[in-house]
């Protein structure tokens, strides 16, 4: 019989349990901000004219460095512990809100939003949290990812309507900077005083001693790190793509900005129900099957969309934010579920961190692509079409992964 971390470990759940609650408050927070982009594009579209590539490039360059802080992020959470880094991030998010609101120009939008604001969101946000939640809770690491990132979900239902809300009353400017004071007075105070890193005693006593499991030198060498990959860059390709151009393409067909903005708030609920449940069924059933079932999802809410085209209501746009926030929400939890089967052990945060590069790539490449493709051809069809193919291309890749984990390394392997 498996045993809990409770049963294996001196140290109470209740720290556990506290840590995950406020880490799914943080997590709200700073990725309702990363969400909420959709309706800033419209905001500041409407305001300076700027084409949607250069816009969408803003929130490609976010996507960029927001994943490729995932490796050193890895790295370094695996020897000083996740809690101090989460701080550090959310000191980082509140200034770099404020500093967005300043913008005039392009690079302005490049450097505070892509590059500052996407630093704190990755400091404060998902692989400290991912491995946070794995040294907690080991053994179900699925359903216990999938509840802590279901607070993803809240920040898009409640953080990006509020932004529409807060746009039409004072402004976008105001808007980053109110949300810029309210992530810092909670983030900072959360990391200090409820969230604390598991003790190595505890990881120790788990069914998986810390001292096991390849190293990242290692995971580089076998194809499940790759197939893996290239799963991570093709679901975040067709997902960041639909999630940023969402709205603008929903004001395009007629739907007002509030309906529009609302309509991303559904997508926020729907994913609680995709991430919670995705990450639970997973631990139940074969994960390569719950995240066909994901793929699936966003395959059709892509169909909803070209419906919505042909026939503009607004109970089409709701279809289709039930079918994303379910498809594209459930892998944030499968992904690094998958990554803890195979590759358990002290190296985990380093090894999740480098898969997160790929999950940056592609998401970075998403948003860039359906702007250029609207730009020069008028119309989103094309670029459906390619977020449909990177669907299907990660599901393929999903299941050439396979079930096993890898053989552990042989004896002088590097670390």
């Amino acid at each position: 019989m498996r045993r809990s971390v409770a049963e294996v470990s001196p140290i109470p759940i209740s720290l556990a349990t506290r840590s995950l609650a406020a880490t799914f408050v943080s997590l709200a927070l700073a990725y309702g901000i990363w969400y909420s982009y959709s309706v800033f594009l419209v905001a500041l579209l409407r305001e300076f004219g700027w084409s949607r590539s250069v816009l969408a490039g803003a929130f490609s360059i976010f996507t960029l460095v927001h994943g490729a802080a995932g490796l050193p992020l890895g790295w370094l959470a695996d020897r000083v512990g996740p809690r101090r880094i989460i701080m550090v991030g959310g000191a980082l998010l509140g200034l770099a809100l404020c500093l967005d609101a300043a913008a005039t120009r392009p690079w302005h939008l490049y450097v505070t939003f892509g590059l500052l604001t996407s630093a704190g969101v990755a400091l404060a946000g998902w692989v400290p949290a991912v491995i946070l939640v794995q040294r907690w809770f080991p053994h179900r690491v699925g359903t216990a990812i999938g509840i802590t990132s279901s607070g993803i979900g809240t920040g898009i239902f409640l953080v990006v309507p509020t932004c529409q809300w807060l746009i039409d009353t004072v402004g976008w400017r105001w808007t980053w900077r109110i949300a810029g004071l309210v992530l810092c007075a909670w983030i900072v105070p959360a990391a200090l005083f409820l969230i604390k890193d598991p003790p190595r005693a505890s990881v120790r006593a788990t069914a998986v001693p810390l001292d096991e499991g390849l190293s990242l030198h290692d995971a580089l060498g076998l194809p499940v790190f790759w197939l893996l990959g290239l799963a991570q860059a093709a679901t975040s390709f067709a997902n960041q793509m639909l999630l940023v151009h969402q709205v603008v393409y929903l004001v395009d067909h007629g739907i007002t900005t509030l309906i529009a903005a609302s309509v991303v708030g559904v997508v926020g609920l729907s994913s609680m129900v995709g991430k919670a449940g995705g990450g639970w069924l997973s631990d139940q059933i074969d994960r390569r099957i719950t995240f066909t079932i994901s793929a699936a999802a966003v395959g059709a809410s892509i169909g909803v969309l070209g419906l919505l085209a042909l026939s503009p209501s607004a109970a089409w746009a709701y279809l289709y934010a039930v079918l994303i926030g379910v498809g594209y929400s459930a892998p944030a939890a499968i992904f690094p579920a998958l990554v803890s089967d195979r590759f358990r052990g002290r190296h985990y945060g380093a090894i999740f961190g480098a898969l997160s590069v790929a999950n940056a790539l592609g998401g970075g490449l998403g948003p860039w692509v359906g702007g250029r493709v609207f730009d020069t051809y008028g119309t989103y069809a094309p670029a459906f079409i390619a977020a449909v193919i990177g669907a299907a291309v990660s599901t393929a890749a999903i299941w050439g992964v396979g079930r096993g984990r890898p053989a552990a390394p042989t004896p002088g392997a590097r670390s």
